[in-house]
């Protein structure tokens, strides 16, 4: 599914894994990015669309989007703040 609304530059997929995995493959991730970079990271719904979006916010970066796939999952668009 491609969102036009911002330039993707990394995509995670973090739906094989539980949580606090989840949040930790995320912040992998996001650290093997420049400051500016967006990734989106797909994941499951439930305990990972709660957790990680939280999670990402409080280590500094900006979300930018979370998009319902309508099969379970979620994508979730986010800016690395910092480095």
């Amino acid at each position: 599914m491609a969102d036009t609304e911002f330039k993707i530059d990394d995509t995670v997929d973090i739906t094989d894994v539980v949580c606090p995995t989840t949040f930790v493959k995320a912040k992998v991730a996001l650290e093997e990015l420049d400051e500016g970079q967006v990734l989106s990271i797909r994941m499951n719904d439930g305990e990972p669309v709660q957790n990680v979006p939280r999670s990402i916010k409080e280590e500094g970066h900006k979300i930018l989007k979370l998009i319902n796939n309508e099969d379970g999952t979620y994508n979730l668009i986010v800016e690395k703040v910092g480095d």
